[in-house]
């Protein structure tokens, strides 16, 4: 099975679309979509009506914090986080913030969990930052490889039964092993605000009869996606780290 699985896209239009032209082209089983539709970016009613789109169509998406604070109408957020929301949530319809507000904090599929922070207290949008960060997370769950994102920057973390995960950043564009004889936490990296300093969009390949994972990297018009960052009246620095991949 080959499943291509996507996070934080945060209302970026254009990364949003050349992602998923790579995605058709791929031709995966399953589409999945790790949360924070919403935030940082200019174009949250086109990306959450996509979004919806693909559910409708079999895709999977479970919520991101992003994603609860435009729903719900959470504050407690960094300044820039904070205006973003705000902004957002004046271009939000009611059907909009249902279809935020409905989407699930994890989802278990096979030895495969997805969610968008950690598996340990979902809810609470904990970073997985480190290798302790990451045991906590495989402690959480008995899944064999938890896939996440929120931390932007695509990593890896394995570890054999009972001892403490090891930290591999996985080279752009190359299958890395994720072996059934180690646990996994998976990284997804972001489509819509990379901070590894690579602007490119960034998004998981899946190979389950390989047993390969692949960060695909996709280069969009990030210049566009920061001029009408800046048209929004959003801070500015939300279009210049775009840019830098920062």
């Amino acid at each position: 099975m080959r499943i291509a699985i996507l996070s934080d896209i945060h209302a970026n239009r254009e990364a949003f679309d050349a992602v998923l032209e790579v995605v058709r082209k791929l031709a995966p089983d399953q589409l999945v979509l790790l949360g924070d539709l919403v935030g940082y970016g200019p174009d949250p009613v086109y990306v959450v009506e996509k979004a919806a789109d693909l559910v409708e169509d079999g895709a999977a998406c479970i919520m991101g914090n992003h994603d609860e604070a435009a729903a719900f109408g959470r504050t407690d957020m960094t300044e820039n986080a904070r205006a973003a929301i705000e902004w957002t949530r004046k271009c939000l319809a009611r059907a909009h913030f249902d279809f935020l507000a409905k989407l699930p904090l994890s989802l278990r599929s096979e030895d495969r969990l997805y969610v968008h922070a950690s598996a340990e207290r979902p809810e609470k949008w904990l970073y997985i930052r480190d290798v302790d960060a990451a045991r906590r997370c495989l402690f959480s769950s008995d899944a064999r490889v938890i896939f996440c994102g929120h931390t932007h920057i695509p990593a890896v973390y394995y570890a054999l039964p009972g001892t403490r995960p090891v930290h591999f950043r996985p080279l752009d564009n190359v299958a890395a092993p994720v072996s059934d004889l180690r646990r996994h936490v998976v990284v997804v990296g972001a489509v819509g605000q990379p901070r590894d300093g690579n602007p490119a969009a960034c998004f998981a390949l899946l190979e389950t009869e390989r047993r390969e994972v692949t960060m695909v990297r996709v280069p969009y018009d990030h210049e566009e996606t920061a001029r009408k960052i800046q048209a929004s009246g959003m801070p500015g620095w939300l279009g210049m780290r775009l840019k830098i991949g920062r």
